[in-house]
This record gives C-alpha cells, sequence and structure tokens, in this order.
C-alpha cells in the first residue's frame, strides 16, 4: 500500500494536513483549564454539525461501537424490548450488542440493499398499546451496502403512533458528510465517530443525547462504567474527564468542525452528493449495478457495486492494494465477494475520485471483466464538467 494515494474506503478517511497538525501537539494538563479551551469548543462544534440547537454531546476514546454501548447502556434496562430493522451489516451488529445486554430486540428482517422499513415500523409501533418498546434502532447509513434510510418516516411512525420510545440513530458513516438533523428528525441518541466525516483518526467516539435520553439515565439499569454519561457530564462541568482523555484527537475534532462550519453545512452536503453522482455515473458506464436497490436510497459517503454473478469481487480489492497500492473496501456480511465498495467521504476531491474509479477500472480489467478501460472515468468526468463544484467565494 502507497501512502501517496487516497485511500477509498468508507472510513477511516483521508486526513487533511491541518488535522494532522491539530492532532499533533505538546502534551498538556488535561485536568486544567486550558483543556477546557479544547473540550467546551469541540463539543458545540459538534452539536452544530448535529444540527440541534440543545443536545448534550458526550466525547468517549472509542469508536463507533463505543457510542453505540454509550446509547444503550445509558438509556435501558436489562429487558427491555427495542425494534431495529436488520439491512446490513452494521445494523446487524447493533442487534448482537443488543442481545449481548440482555435486551429483547424485535427484528424486522430486510433486504440487503433497501432502506429501513419505515411503513413496517409504523404498523408495529401502532399495535404496540402497552409500549413495551423502550427504543427504535435506525441505521441512517448502511456502509455495508451504501443504503440511506429516512430518518424523518421513522419519527413520522412513531409520532403517528403517539408511541413514547427513543429513537436511536447511527450516523457513523452519515453524519458531517449527509445531512443529518436532530431537532427536526426528534433523534434522542446519534452516534459517530471521528474517523469518517469528521476527517480524523479513529479514536473518538462521538454522541448526542436529547433532554428525553437524559431524562432516561435517571432509571436506566443496564451496568456502566466507561461509557456513563453521568460521570461524563460531572467531568465536563470541572473542565476534565472522569479519565484520561484523547487530547490530540479532542484538539482535531475542534479544527475539523471549524472547518466544516466553515464550508457550509449544505456546501459539505453538496459536494459529498457532487462526487457521489460522478462515482456512480462511471457504476453506470462499466454496466454495473449499485447493491442499493433504488436512487432514493442511494448513499453519498460509499457505494457498494455488485460484480457479475461467479465472479469475486474480492479480488478487485485485493488487486488494487497488491498491484496499484490503492485500498477499496470490501463486501462484508451477506454480500462478502459479491460488491466491492468505493468510500467517497471526507476529504476527497473530484480530481481524487477520478484516480480511484480509473483504479477500479485497470483492476477490473486485469481480472478479466469486460470493462472498457477510461469508461467509468470518462462519464464521471463528464458529470464534474457539467456540474463544477462551488469555489470557496461562492460556498462562503
Amino acid at each position: 500500500m502507497s501512502f501517496q494515494n487516497p485511500v477509498f474506503i468508507p472510513g477511516p478517511t483521508n486526513i487533511p494536513e491541518s488535522l494532522r497538525k491539530a492532532c499533533d501537539m505538546p502534551t498538556i494538563d488535561h485536568r486544567s483549564p486550558l483543556f477546557g479551551q479544547i473540550l467546551h469548543p469541540a463539543r458545540e462544534g459538534v452539536r452544530r454539525v448535529l444540527q440541534s440547537a440543545s443536545a448534550e454531546v458526550f466525547i468517549f476514546p472509542a469508536t463507533g461501537t463505543g457510542g453505540w454501548e454509550t446509547a444503550l447502556s445509558n438509556t435501558l434496562s436489562p429487558g427491555d424490548t427495542v425494534l431495529a430493522a436488520r439491512n446490513g451489516m452494521f445494523s446487524h451488529r447493533w442487534i448482537d450488542m443488543c442481545q449481548r445486554h440482555g435486551l429483547t430486540v424485535e427484528i424486522v428482517e430486510t433486504p440487503w440493499g433497501e432502506g429501513l422499513p419505515a411503513q413496517r415500523y409504523a404498523e408495529i409501533l401502532a399495535a404496540d398499546k402497552s409500549h413495551r418498546i423502550k427504543a427504535v434502532l435506525a441505521t441512517h447509513n448502511e456502509t455495508a451496502t451504501g443504503v440511506r434510510s429516512d430518518i424523518a418516516a421513522v419519527r413520522r411512525a412513531l409520532d403517528e403512533a403517539g408511541h413514547p420510545a427513543l429513537l436511536f440513530v447511527d450516523g457513523v458513516s452519515s453524519i458531517a458528510s449527509m445531512d443529518f438533523r436532530f431537532d427536526d428528525w426528534g433523534v434522542d441518541c446519534a452516534v459517530t465517530g471521528s474517523q469518517k466525516g469528521f476527517m480524523l483518526p479513529p479514536g473518538l467516539a462521538i454522541v448526542g443525547f436529547s433532554d428525553k435520553a437524559m431524562a432516561a439515565t435517571q432509571t436506566a439499569k443496564l451496568p456502566r462504567t466507561f461509557f456513563d454519561v453521568t460521570d461524563m457530564a460531572k467531568g465536563y462541568a470541572n473542565n476534565a474527564y472522569p479519565y484520561t482523555p484523547a487530547v490530540g484527537l479532542l484538539n482535531g475534532l475542534n479544527e475539523s468542525c471549524r472547518m466544516l462550519l466553515d464550508e457550509g453545512l449544505e456546501n459539505v452536503f453538496a459536494r459529498h452528493n457532487r462526487i457521489a453522482e460522478g462515482v456512480r455515473a462511471a457504476v453506470r458506464a462499466w454496466g454495473l449495478e449499485l447493491c442499493a436497490v433504488s436512487p432514493e436510497v442511494y448513499s453519498d459517503t460509499v457505494s457498494a457495486i455488485r460484480t457479475p454473478e461467479g465472479f469475486n469481487a474480492t479480488d478487485i480489492v485485493s488487486r488494487a492494494a497488491q498491484t496499484y497500492g490503492v485500498a477499496f473496501g470490501t463486501g462484508l456480511g451477506e454480500v462478502a465477494g459479491k460488491v466491492f465498495r468505493i468510500g467517497h467521504l471526507g476529504s476527497l476531491t473530484d480530481v481524487m475520485t477520478l484516480s480511484g474509479l480509473a483504479c477500479a477500472e485497470m483492476c477490473m480489467k486485469d481480472l478479466g471483466l469486460d470493462i472498457t478501460l477510461g469508461s467509468g472515468v470518462a462519464a464521471a468526468q463528464d458529470f464534474y464538467r457539467a456540474t463544477p463544484a462551488l469555489t470557496r467565494k461562492e460556498a462562503a
């Protein structure tokens, strides 16, 4: 693998030089007021990226998986029932975590490639007159299949049923890259990590809690220590953590939020959509299909590309790494060997994307697929030329 080439995996993503430098800082006393000057602006920056006026933001030295555990353990009790759809590897892993925590999971099995079945959620919630369901789990962007789901529709299902369940959203591969509206969608717990849209190294689990979720922490009985948000809130009040924080990463997060907000969130979302549309144009030119079943569920952060029947898609990923020093994502779970993934989020431009598409073409051609070299690149070029990127002045 070459450090000179950008990565095209759906996280960790490419790190801008300014963020790399922000993380590389001298040791400071993490129990001094100086640390508060890093911590509190970072939390406020995340709150603004979540598009929330009041979310309580907690930042743990962990990954998105730690964020999931934070949401569950701070708000639920053993034996509680949660509602979840399984439509990809990451929704599957969240379900597995719930079951390991002694929760009862009502699972809606959903074909991989489809979005969350909001209508089925609505039916189940309307029938739950006793309100045994305490939380609804929603994976906003299923990274394994390149599928984005309609979280607003899940919120409508809850509201129309008059159901009090909490709404938990996995935004690990969507937040800071695609439109995410914590307040407007009535999200109670939003989970993400540092290594995707925030363009940082792995190491931070970033979680937003609503007032309703914070109230649930007072009655929740699941055990928690490291991920206890009550302990964390007490630490924050004193410019500190209940244990040692990842100071450099927090400094990087502070700078990342400044970069995103300076660009303007609408421009960030538009940039990701534009780059993704170029990738999708390339896929069509190759004569291939996405795992995502229809345009309304296409992800703007990752495309899972189906290869012909009988062809091992993982060979493309291996060929790219071994021969050209470029990283793509493999298929996971039910789509392992059936798709390869191109991540197009974070610090990426159309020119960088074109290099990834060219490499994918070379790999497919090397492996005997009926691909015309340059076809996908040309299709993406045509799209990018017709829809030029915003300049810094226009984005301001």
